[in-house]
């Protein structure tokens, strides 16, 4: 066999380390297994640095397992890779799984000396050959120290596993997100984490549409990030909605589980707008989404009075107190976009209130009909109100809450228990 002579580093500036490690590219790609470990170790005694020891690693298994690349230069593959073999699938499976289990146990210690996407692609291989449970654990800490690099497609894992109905390996997910979210914040940035909780939310918008991932699963990777990790909660929203459309048959009261993993206020004004229009949400999730967009308009008003004093010439009495610089005069087109987004929530309004009424002639027509019976009897069928909470769907008390200046359909409704009664039930009370 031939004997490998490790190439010396070429000092040109910024090409010695590139100029290299193409050379023990060449060299270690026409070795067998065996004979790359020892290279590998010669090469690592020479003082070369992590990243570079990485480069070679990923690079070698390219060669050898084309499951490994990217898809770009496939055609340009060892002869002696695994596909090209003559042996049995059985032989086939085997060898896979002991070069898996071999790349696990050489790679280098430091954290970002081998791609996420690359463990990611190793790890999807060794869930396919079954490797040891330990391997497995290794790569997945490997993966959850940098989640934050990881992507889409490469973190879609089908599930190997029989007893698992998901096409997607979901509880594999679960566990990197709940390792990653557990780190100290010095292995973790904020960024770190906002970047995996948007990574997670479009990884639930795709397995939401397998009819076989339960709620529990759903609610469990959804709900495994702090409040504080999503600067907002479209693509939640978005992943919501797609299970309820391919899950039909949830129940109301799984529907309103669903909904307190959103927070309304960081819905963006699009999703607020949907969501005021989608009939898959309970219609208490609806009333609340309104709500939190008339709050941020009513802010929004103040902010625009508040510019307008400054720059009318008049200052607010507690200038002198709060001694703040005035707030951004908005754009022409931004309260354009302002007064739309007003125009459709009263367009919203006046539809529940319109379904308010119809409730209440059907009521009335019902206390017609049953003029013999008690007050009591048709007290239990008007809806109690509204709840109103930071989060969709979450009930602490109850109150009375309305918009600012008319009459919305909790009014309507507190009216009608309060103030409507007919005076033939009133003098059967008195």
């Amino acid at each position: 066999m031939k004997k490998l002579t490790l190439p010396e580093p070429i000092n040109f500036p910024g090409k010695s380390t590139h100029f290299s490690a193409e050379c023990w590219f060449d060299d270690t790609c026409i070795l067998d297994m065996d004979y790359f470990v020892k290279t590998l170790s010669g090469i690592k005694a020479k003082g070369v640095r992590p990243e570079l020891i990485g480069s070679i690693i990923t690079h070698y298994a390219s060669k050898w397992l084309p499951d490994l690349s990217t898809g770009e230069g496939s055609e340009v593959l060892s002869p002696k890779n695994f596909e090209d073999s003559p042996e049995s699938v059985t032989a086939l499976w085997m060898k896979k799984r002991f070069f898996v289990e071999t790349l696990v146990g050489i790679l280098p210690p430091e954290k970002d000396s081998i791609p996420c996407n690359f463990l990611l692609r190793l790890l999807r291989i060794a869930n396919m050959v079954s490797v040891e449970p330990s391997y497995r654990a290794e790569l997945e800490k490997r993966i959850s120290w940098q989640l934050d690099q990881a992507t889409l497609k490469e973190l879609m894992i089908p599930s190997f596993s029989h007893t698992c109905g998901t096409l997607l390996d979901v509880e594999l997910v679960l566990r990197l997100v709940k390792r990653f979210v557990n780190f100290d914040e010095a292995v973790r940035s904020g960024t770190a984490l906002i970047k995996v909780a948007k990574l997670v939310d479009n990884y639930l918008a795709e397995a939401a549409v397998d009819a076989n991932l339960t709620l529990s699963e759903f609610i469990a990777l959804a709900g495994a990030f702090p409040e504080h990790a999503r600067a907002t909660d479209d693509g939640l929203y978005r992943a919501i909605d797609t299970y309820l459309k391919a899950h039909p048959g949830v129940t109301k009261q799984e529907r309103k589980s669903l909904c307190r993993l959103i927070d309304s206020r960081k819905l963006s004004p699009e999703a607020s707008l949907h969501a005021a229009q989608n009939e898959r949400l309970p219609v208490r999730a609806v009333i609340q989404v309104l709500l939190s967009e008339q709050t941020k308009l009513n802010n929004n008003k103040q902010q625009i009075d508040w510019s307008g004093s400054f720059i009318s010439g008049t200052r607010s009495p507690n200038a002198g107190i709060n001694d703040q610089p005035p707030a951004r005069c908005m754009s022409k087109r931004e309260m354009n976009v302002q007064q739309m987004e007003i125009k459709r929530l009263k367009e919203d309004v006046l539809r529940l209130q319109s379904q308010c009424m119809t409730m209440q002639a059907q009521i009335e027509k019902l206390l017609e009909k049953k003029r013999g019976s008690s007050f009591f009897s048709w007290k239990k069928i008007i809806v109690p109100s509204l709840v109103k909470h930071d989060k969709i769907g979450e009930v602490d008390r109850e109150t009375d809450v309305g918009f600012i200046g008319r009459q919305t359909p909790v009014d309507m409704k507190t009216r009608l228990v309060r103030g409507r009664t007919p005076n033939k039930w009133r003098k059967s009370l008195s």
